[in-house]
């Protein structure tokens, strides 16, 4: 709950500027590849298990990777967009599908168990891990696998 709480307080500003304007955003962005450098490598920084800096984890290259995935097809209005469309009338419909749960320490807030059962009703796979954060494809990529694979695994027919 204080994590979610902090979020709230601190750390969802971008989420609220994207759901709201996604336009206004992205054309500050588009404009600017110092700007849009600064969009994407503070969310790695706050968000990412790094011990307070992204080089901890990523290098400089794989850093400006993730800035130019957004840089050079001018994305970044579309990839705020989905906030924009997703915030509108968020779901809150029950998940039946099987459904694994891995719970990364640095992750932007985290769920209990009980609170992730209400809505997600068959849940095959839950772990807490030890290190990671939400960008666990980068940071973890061989735990996020093997948390994938722990998950799909039982329900694969012979």
């Amino acid at each position: 709950m204080a994590g979610l709480k902090r979020y709230r307080a601190e750390g969802s500003g971008y989420a609220r500027q994207q759901g709201t304007r996604p336009q206004t955003l992205g054309y500050g962005l588009a404009d600017s590849p110092a700007g849009q450098a600064a969009w994407v490598v503070e969310k790695y920084q706050a968000w990412m298990d790094c011990d307070g800096h992204p080089e901890n984890v990523l290098s400089r290259d794989e850093l400006l990777d993730q800035v130019m995935l957004y840089w050079l097809p001018n994305s970044a209005t579309s990839s705020a967009r989905l906030y924009w469309e997703s915030f509108a009338k968020p779901s809150v419909a029950p998940v039946l599908a099987p459904t694994g749960i891995s719970l990364f320490p640095k992750e932007i807030f985290r769920c209990s168990r009980r609170w992730a059962e209400a809505r997600f009703k068959h849940i095959v796979h839950w772990r807490e891990l030890d290190r990671g954060g939400h960008f666990a494809a980068l940071e973890r990529p061989g735990v996020l696998v093997d948390e994938i694979r722990s998950t799909f695994r039982p329900l694969r027919i012979a």
